[in-house]
């Protein structure tokens, strides 16, 4: 399944020509916000699927092909178009200070420190860093203290010449000096900073953070010193590739692998890739998974192709093509000796193909990140709180997670919070402070709100479109919007009437830019009764005898609505007791949601996940208009520039969400030029209480204390209802049998030293049974 993902400091600093609705969100009671031990326990994280082997087990020499999604636009992790390419490169090339275990907790390398700790809180905060007196760059330079000083300056924000996407907690630096020996750095902050383990990873060296040129143009390109366990060769355009030799100057474990090659495969390319074997490791979708298992079975049983082209075929079907392609029509057979050469060589190709990937295998495990669905509370019907509540509580996220993962045996478990996933240590299942999917809550919410059925027919006071009653209607709409506080502070609404559960139909194509739209069925005499309304037959609410005679002479008319009458002594429909059926509305407009999907081939999953969300609005009478768009323009022209209702797009999970996850859900701001800052909270729905949370969080040097903050602001996120968190994303990853130590890392990283072959076993050597 393939999944939009955004990295963690992308635009973070992007302005967006919109407007907020002013106010502050309204807030239900919180729940599952206090550190008095009632939390729910956290979830355990899935494992690693890794094929282990001791380094002594790892042949030496050899080469790796990774695939990649595309060519890293730069190699500056700094800066706003640095994405998981350039990541997953730079990790082999450069210092990462406190790279993340297998529960995603940062852990101190070795490899480049010795110590680093908080040696003072007041009345300064100062981390003392102790490197490993071994460390060097690849031009024989000493790691030390001008390469942090020059970091710093960089990303501090103080000068504009250097183009950053951020800057947290470099901003917070008073000064840093050189310790006892060059083997020592202090850093002093002007300001607490709990996540000071988040900085200087990646570290450069001065070389690139000395100057704006450097930084901004000549890190894009290539790197001229490293301190890694590989140094960067060569950027091959042409062949979208970039290539890794082992660093001779690397005073860790010696890399295994001569070298490593990161190759640019588009996902919807990788079967073939991996069939052809031009690359070795990839992340793969679930189609390709199931292609992969299925190879490995058909060649354990030394089977030819169960699956594939003309696999399907009946030998009664094999029969009569063979009757007709040697039959007395000359014409008729030609034509289907044709066909048969046609499946004859697909079959054949299919049966390589399945040769080919026979040579992998399929390493599973969670990514760290998961999937949400985003509610746009910047204007429309999701500007009231209400609203986009309902929508939450529409929702069976439990079936939504089944949908993803149940299939490829990953545990189903629906996500419990924003700022982390499970099996990382701070994790606390907050959605209480919402509320778990509840159909009649949902119907209420809408009801409070304003939208009924009866109000998608007809305005309850008589004016018309665009007169001053309908203002006011939009203006008391507007006051439910994102940052508006609530009288009771509990979420507690009048009940609405509950929904029928009505069928489904829809209007429009299913093209890639085109829309369709899930709605319910609407009730016919529903239908006929507003014909009638518009016709002046029938009051405000429609119960007049003169009314019932007007639809019972339109019954005895030819032409009348299709559906809105049916012959006498016609049985009525199974559900004609229910109340009227249709979507919901408020002075005639009904409530329709516009939910934006990417349309690529790789995005099939995505748009089922999608299509079971729309179903379940519907069952309360929201109706879904599904817009499918390029997958190119999908983040960068709709998410981003806040033209949708509805979204879906994956965040990645951190060990630091006081400081990454900040921008994500920030309360948006107006701008002097009268555009909104957004930062990257694309939902445009944020509270000061929230932003406050996060601001004493990255300051509480207490890990405790900080974890129980941002258990609180978690609580008030999920309150406000702009992001819906549904589940943590699945991780496939293909790799060829023989590599060891790389497959699906989950919440770890690499460790790019160990990847390799696994060595010939010595001769006489007893088997391991467990392989």
């Amino acid at each position: 399944m393939s999944h939009v993902g955004v990295p963690r400091g992308t635009a973070r600093k992007r302005r967006i020509p919109a407007l907020l609705t002013a106010g502050v969100l309204t807030l239900p009671a919180l729940a599952g916000c206090s550190s008095d031990g009632k939390d729910t326990a956290a979830v355990a994280a899935v494992p690693q699927d890794v094929a282990r082997a001791a380094r002594a087990q790892v042949a030496d020499g050899g080469k790796v092909t990774w695939a990649i999604d595309a060519l890293p636009a730069t190699f500056n992790a700094f800066q706003a178009d640095a994405d998981s390419a350039t990541t997953r490169i730079t990790g082999a090339l450069l210092p990462t200070l406190f790279p993340l275990d297998a529960q995603g907790r940062p852990q101190l390398n070795p490899d480049y420190l010795e110590s680093a700790k908080v040696t003072e809180t007041e009345p300064r905060q100062v981390v003392v860093y102790r490197l490993n007196q071994q460390a060097v760059w690849s031009d024989g330079r000493g790691i030390g203290a001008p390469d942090f000083v020059a970091q710093w300056r960089a990303l501090s924000g103080k000068d504009s010449a250097f183009w950053t996407a951020r800057n947290a907690g470099y901003e917070r630096i008073e000064k840093i000096e050189r310790g006892h020996d060059d083997l020592e750095v202090k850093v002093t902050f002007a300001k607490p900073y709990a996540d000071w383990r988040s900085l200087f990873s990646p570290l450069y060296p001065k070389q690139v953070t000395g100057s704006p040129d450097a930084f901004n143009d000549g890190a894009r390109t290539t790197l001229k010193a490293t301190a890694g366990p590989f140094r960067l060769r060569e950027v091959d355009k042409k062949a979208g590739s970039v290539t890794l030799t082992r660093d001779p100057r690397w005073w860790g474990g010696r890399a295994k692998l001569d070298s490593l090659v990161f190759k640019a495969v588009k996902p919807e390319e990788r079967t073939d890739a991996l069939a052809e074997g031009a690359v070795d490791i990839a992340d793969i979708d679930s189609t390709t998974a199931h292609r992969i298992a299925q190879a490995a079975r058909e060649g354990a049983a030394g089977a030819p192709p169960a699956h594939g082209p003309g696999a399907a075929q009946s030998p009664a079907d094999a029969l009569r093509s063979w009757a007709v392609a040697h039959g007395t029509d000359e014409e008729a057979a030609e034509e289907e000796q044709e066909a048969r050469d046609d499946k004859a060589r697909a079959a054949d190709a299919y049966a390589t193909e399945q040769s080919g990937l026979r040579a992998f295998v399929v390493r599973k495990s969670l990514e760290p990140a998961y999937t949400q669905l985003a509610l746009n509370g910047e204007t429309g019907p999701l500007a009231d709180d209400r609203v986009r509540r309902a929508v939450a509580r529409a929702l069976d996220r439990q079936e939504l997670a089944d949908t993803v993962l149940k299939p490829l045996g990953l545990p189903a478990q629906p996500l419990g919070s924003h700022l982390a996933v499970a099996g990382q240590p701070a994790y606390r299942d907050g959605s209480d402070a919402l509320g778990k999917q509840d159909t009649a809550q949902a119907q209420a919410l809408l009801a409070d709100a304003g939208w009924t059925r009866e109000g998608a027919l007809s305005r309850s006071d008589g004016t018309k479109a665009g007169s001053e009653g309908e203002k006011k209607d939009k203006d008391a709409e507007k006051k439910g919007s994102a940052g508006q506080e609530a009288d009771d502070g509990k979420g507690n609404r009048a009940a609405g009437e509950p929904a029928a559960d009505d069928g489904l139909y829809i209007v429009g194509d299913d093209k890639p830019g085109g829309t369709h739209v899930l709605a319910p069925a609407p009730d016919a005499a529903a239908q006929s009764a507003a014909l009638l309304r518009q016709a002046g037959h029938l009051g405000s609410t429609g119960t007049s005898e003169d009314a019932r005679d007007a639809i019972r002479a339109q019954d005895r008319q030819p032409g009348g609505a299709a559906g809105a009458y049916a012959p006498a002594g016609t049985a009525a429909p199974a559900k004609a007791a229910d109340a009227a059926r249709g979507p919901l509305g408020k002075n005639g407009k009904p409530l329709s949601l516009r939910f934006v999907l990417p349309s690529g081939p790789g995005s099939a999953g995505l748009r089922s996940v999608g299509e079971k969300i729309a179903a379940m609005l519907d069952t309360i009478g929201i109706r879904t208009e599904i817009t499918k768009v390029s997958d190119d323009s999908y983040f960068r022209d709709h998410v981003a520039s806040g033209d949708y209702d509805m979204a879906l797009y994956s965040w990645p999970a951190t060990a630091y969400p006081a400081t990454d996850d900040r921008p994500i859900f920030a309360k948006p701001l107006p701008a002097s030029d009268g555009s909104l800052l957004v930062e990257q909270n694309y939902t445009r729905v944020g509270t000061d209480h929230i932003d406050q949370l996060f601001d004493q969080a990255a300051s509480e040097l207490d890990e405790k204390a900080a974890q129980d903050l941002m258990r609180k602001a978690d609580a008030r996120i999920w309150a406000a209802a702009g992001s819906i968190p549904l589940f943590q994303r699945p991780q496939l990853v293909a790799t060829g049998k023989q590599l060891v130590n790389v497959g699906a890392f989950g919440l770890g990283v690499p460790h790019y030293q160990d990847i390799g072959y696994k060595a010939p076993q010595a001769a006489g050597a007893p088997a391991d049974r467990r392989k």
